[in-house]
């Protein structure tokens, strides 16, 4: 099976009355799965949309979500998720730069009212010629215009004849740098990355996948919905995560397989559900998006019960490029992000002379394989600046590779802090930190100093409250000063009550940066 289509072909067949998606009461086999994307395709090209066409989707963790995603794999349609957490001027820029043809939304969500701000920005779109409240439960007009969509077996409908190397989904980056771009992933990205995650965590088709990272991000578009899929396994829904409800979840529905980024396996860990309910099957899951100390990484296999890897990918790499194994001890799974799946080739670039790297010599990673994107959608002189014409991307993360093969990441290339000419790699810096009982989250930024270049800062959320934040400041200073060089230490230290994070997990440091350097001053 080398597209999307045909697994939900083949699952329909093969397993029609198996239970494909579970969201709260409601089960969805993969017969009534393929029903509804299909009726929605033949919708959508009776609308005349043609293949190729850009589909948006502002939506969370639902039933609504999977129908959609699936009915621009069988009519040949480029997915375009959007983070539902977006607001008007993202949600222009977004729906512009693609060129959606068709949008589906949520209901509003806090201040946002997805369709009057869509519709006040229609003047600004013009190719977006359809607009729906995918509504899965709300009783309305437009949620029977849903409604209709989704019902019917699509007739004689066919579906579009895609090729393993056609676009499924246009991502847009997270934009921790805060200039998102639209990452054009094929059907063989997706679908070979899918495989080889399968292979990776041992996954049958007797898994149940807990999807409680976003559907809209890649992490749950390739390592979530389709790795499943691939296997004929369920996925459970998640909309919002909770931790006490997640654990809920895992045992009522005999979860086996949980992903998701430290923080949430941190919350699980301290809620007090977690000796009060049966989470035997909980199997294994990738944790990815930052660092994750050892102390966790043993704690989540000991005490939860879940045989974690560490996995590394990019959107652009669709996502999972190296992850540890089973075989791994704890440290290795902390202190690494594994080795290349097989299949993907990986090769560090120095940046003083750009020649390539030896064993532990920091630069920038560069990966190649089944899963690097097609270019940025509408930008080629950027897709040139990361991708060359071997096949070779730039990740932008600076990274060691030892003697055994695992990677180690170090930073950002544009976070690397230069001060008074030494580098410093704030990942470094940051594990560090994260060792020390007084941090629950620390990220490492730098600031304009007009001696040094920069300075750092240290951003600390702390593991309990701070009584005197001279004496913890100094205290964690002490701790990286007795463990690497001098120049590394922190310069400042600053307790923040919560870190500006993306959705999928990750800190945003331009606007930690931002925030801090104000602080500092």
């Amino acid at each position: 099976m080398e597209t999307l289509a045909q697994i939900l072909e083949h699952n329909r067949a093969a397993l029609p009355e198996a239970t494909a998606l579970v969201s709260g009461a409601e089960r969805v086999t993969w017969r009534q799965l393929h029903e509804r994307a299909t009726a929605l395709a033949a919708h959508l090209r009776n609308q005349g949309l043609a293949p190729g066409e850009r589909v948006a989707c502002i939506l969370p963790n639902r039933p609504s979500f999977c129908i959609v995603y699936w009915a621009c794999a069988l009519g040949g349609y480029a997915l375009v998720p959007i983070n539902p957490r977006l607001r008007r001027d993202d949600l222009r820029a977004i729906l512009a730069d693609s060129g959606a043809a068709a949008l589906f939304h949520m209901e509003a969500a806090g201040d946002a009212d997805y369709g009057a701000i869509v519709q006040a920005l229609r003047s600004e779109l013009p190719a977006l010629r359809l607009r729906v409240l995918a509504a899965d439960t709300t009783e309305s007009a437009e949620a029977a215009d849903w409604t209709g969509m989704t019902t019917g077996n699509g007739g004689a409908f066919t579906p579009a004849a895609a090729t393993p190397d056609d676009v499924f989904a246009i991502v847009y980056t997270s934009g921790t740098t805060g200039l998102p771009k639209g990452a054009m992933l094929t059907h063989r990205n997706l679908v070979v990355t899918a495989r080889k995650t399968a292979e990776s965590l041992a996954c049958t088709p007797q898994d149940v996948f807990l999807v409680a990272v976003p559907l809209y991000h890649i992490f749950g578009i390739c390592p979530s919905i389709l790795t499943a899929a691939q296997l004929g396994a369920r996925v459970v829904l998640m909309e919002t995560f909770k931790a006490d409800a997640a654990l809920e979840l895992c045992a009522r529905e005999r979860v086996t397989v949980h992903h998701g980024v430290p923080t949430m396996f941190v919350l699980e860990l301290a809620s007090p559900k977690l000796h009060e309910l049966d989470l035997s099957p909980l199997r294994t899951g990738y944790i990815a998006g930052a660092p994750c100390p050892v102390d966790v990484v043993r704690r989540i296999r000991t005490e939860l019960g879940c045989n974690v890897l560490i996995a590394y990918g990019l959107t652009e790499t669709s996502p999972t490029l190296t992850a540890t194994s089973f075989d791994d001890d704890d440290v290795t799974r902390s202190q690494t992000v594994g080795r290349p799946l097989p299949g993907a080739e990986v090769r560090i670039r120095r940046d003083v002379d750009g020649a390539l790297a030896g064993p532990g010599e920091v630069g920038e990673l560069e990966c190649r394989g089944y899963g690097i994107m097609k270019g940025y959608w509408n930008k080629p002189a950027q897709t040139e600046e990361v991708l060359d014409a071997e096949g070779w991307f730039k990740t932008g993360d600076l990274a060691t590779i030892d003697a055994g093969g695992y990677v180690r990441i170090v930073g950002r290339k544009k976070e690397m802090i230069v001060r008074g000419g030494y580098k410093i790699y704030p990942a470094e810096v940051e594990s560090l930190l994260y060792a020390h009982p007084l941090v629950r989250q620390a990220a490492v930024v730098g600031v304009e100093d007009r001696v040094l270049g920069e300075r750092s800062v240290a951003a600390i959320v702390p593991a309990a409250a701070v009584a005197d934040a001279e004496a913890a400041s100094e205290e964690l200073r002490a701790h990286v000063r007795a463990r690497l060089a001098d120049y590394k230490v922190p310069d400042r230290v600053v307790f923040l009550d919560a870190l500006p994070m993306t959705a999928s997990g990750k800190v945003q440091k331009h606007l930690l940066r931002e925030h801090v350097g104000q602080v500092a001053k």
